[in-house]
C-alpha cells in the first residue's frame, strides 16, 4: 500500500492547470488569477490633501502670519491656479494640492476671519500631502498566490480594472454509489440510510475554489453506474465515493475499467481511507473515496483540496500544525492515523470514538491530530501534529 505523502504526490501529478477566462470584477472575489493585474493608472495620480485645511507655502505658515484665502479646492474639483507668496487655499482631504503650495495647514491651526486666515500659536508641522504614487503607480502588478479576498478587489478596482483574467473552476462531479442511499429528506427504505458524503464534499470543494455538481446517486448495477460516468463526462475532476472496495458490490473500480479507467493506485496505509482508488478516466483525473462518511471527508481533506489548489495553479503549502497533548496516547498500528480531536488554546483532545462512520464527532471536531505508522505510545504534554479542520 502507498504512503499518504505517495499518494498525495500521485493524485496531485492527475492534475492540469486549468485554462483562464475573464470575468467581472464584481464576480471575482475567491477566484484565482491566471496571470499579473497591471494598474492602469498611478494611485493618487497627483498630490493630494490628506487632512482638511488650506494649502499654503509652509515658510509663511509660521504663528502669526496672516494669508488671504483665493479659493478652494475639494475631491473631485481643483483648484485652478498658483498658491503666490501670501495667499492660501482651502482644501479638502482627497483634493489635488494647488501648485506652488508644499503643506496642508490643518483646519485647526488656522483662524479664519472673512477671507483671511491667521496661524495659530504650536500649529501643527506636518505636510499632510500624499506624494502621486504613494499607494502604487502604473505598471504595478497584482499577482497574489491565492483566492482574492475583498482586499484584492478592492485595489484592483483602483487599479482601474472592470474584469479580471482567472483561472476556470474545475468543474467536479460528484457520484455516490450504492443500493443503500437516498437522497436528504427523502424517506430511507428499512435497509437504506441518507445520502450524506456527497454534500459534505460538495461544501468543501466549493469552498476550496471549485464548481462541485452533484450525479444522481449510481446504483449497484455496471449499468447505472456507467451511465453516471457518462454524465460526468465533460467534468474536470471525476469523484466517485463507496464502491471502490473488493465486496461482491463495490463495482467501481471494475465498471470504470470498462469504461476506459487508467488506475494509478489502489489502496493507501492510512486509518480512516484505505479504499482510496486514483487514476485517469479517458483523461479526466478520477479519484475514489471510501463510503464511511468520515473516511470520505478526511480524504477530501487530504487530497481533494490539495488537487483542486494544483489545479488553480495555487502553490503547495503545508497545512500541518502542533500543539499540546492533553492526555496519554496508545501507541499506533500500521497505518498513518488522522484521529477527530479539538484543540484549545494550544492543546489538543482527542476523541475517544474513532469510528469512521460517526459523522457526530467529526462536526465536534476542529482538527486532526496525525500519527505516524507504528508510533510509540505518547504521554500528555507531548507536542503532536495535526491538521486544521476550519
Amino acid at each position: 500500500m502507498l504512503t499518504v505523502a505517495d499518494a498525495r504526490a500521485r493524485i496531485l501529478d492527475l492534475a492540469s492547470l486549468m485554462p483562464s477566462e475573464t470575468v467581472p470584477l464584481v464576480n471575482a472575489a475567491g477566484r484565482v488569477l491566471s496571470e499579473p493585474v497591471e494598474a492602469k493608472r498611478t494611485q493618487p495620480p497627483f498630490p493630494a490633501s490628506a487632512m482638511d485645511g488650506y494649502a499654503v507655502r509652509n515658510a509663511e505658515a509660521q504663528p502669526g502670519m496672516s494669508l488671504d484665502v483665493i479659493g478652494e479646492a475639494a475631491a473631485g474639483r481643483a483648484f485652478i491656479g498658483d498658491v503666490q507668496s501670501g495667499t492660501a487655499v482651502r482644501i479638502f482631504t482627497g483634493a489635488p494640492v494647488p501648485t506652488g503650495a508644499d503643506t496642508i495647514l490643518i483646519q485647526e491651526d488656522a483662524v479664519r476671519e472673512g477671507d483671511k486666515i491667521t496661524v495659530r500659536d504650536n500649529r501643527d508641522t506636518r505636510s499632510y500631502i500624499r506624494p502621486a504614487g504613494t499607494d502604487f503607480s502604473t505598471g504595478d502588478a497584482l499577482f497574489p498566490k491565492r483566492r482574492l479576498n475583498p482586499q484584492d478587489i478592492a485595489l484592483a478596482a483602483a487599479m482601474n480594472h472592470a474584469h479580471l483574467p482567472v483561472r476556470k473552476r474545475p468543474v467536479v462531479a460528484l457520484i455516490a454509489t450504492g443500493d443503500e442511499l437516498v437522497q436528504p429528506g427523502q424517506v430511507p427504505g428499512d435497509s437504506q440510510i441518507v445520502s450524506s458524503n456527497n454534500y459534505g464534499l460538495y461544501a468543501m470543494l466549493e469552498n476550496a475554489g471549485a464548481d462541485p455538481r452533484l450525479m444522481p446517486i449510481a446504483r449497484d448495477t455496471p449499468e447505472s453506474l456507467a451511465a453516471t460516468f457518462d454524465l460526468a463526462a465533460d467534468a474536470d475532476l471525476i469523484i466517485t465515493l463507496g464502491g471502490a472496495s473488493v465486496g461482491d458490490h463495490d463495482l467501481v473500480q471494475s465498471t470504470a475499467t470498462d469504461r476506459g479507467l487508467a488506475l494509478d493506485f489502489y489502496k493507501i496505509a492510512m486509518r480512516p481511507g484505505k479504499p482510496l482508488m486514483a487514476g485517469k478516466l479517458n483523461g479526466v483525473p478520477m479519484v475514489g473515496l471510501p463510503g464511511n462518511p468520515v473516511s470520505a471527508m478526511v480524504c477530501g481533506t487530504l487530497f481533494l483540496i490539495p488537487l483542486v489548489a494544483r489545479m488553480l495553479g495555487l502553490p503547495d503549502e503545508s497545512r500541518l500544525k502542533s500543539a499540546t497533548l492533553q492526555h496519554d496516547m496508545s501507541q499506533n498500528g500500521p497505518r498513518e492515523h488522522y484521529m477527530r480531536a479539538i484543540v484549545t488554546d494550544g492543546t489538543v483532545e482527542v476523541f475517544e470514538r474513532q469510528d469512521s462512520s460517526l459523522l457526530s464527532v467529526l462536526n465536534a471536531a476542529n482538527a486532526l491530530v496525525v500519527r505516524e505508522p507504528h508510533a510509540a505510545a505518547t504521554a500528555a504534554g507531548s507536542t503532536v501534529n495535526y491538521i486544521p479542520l476550519s
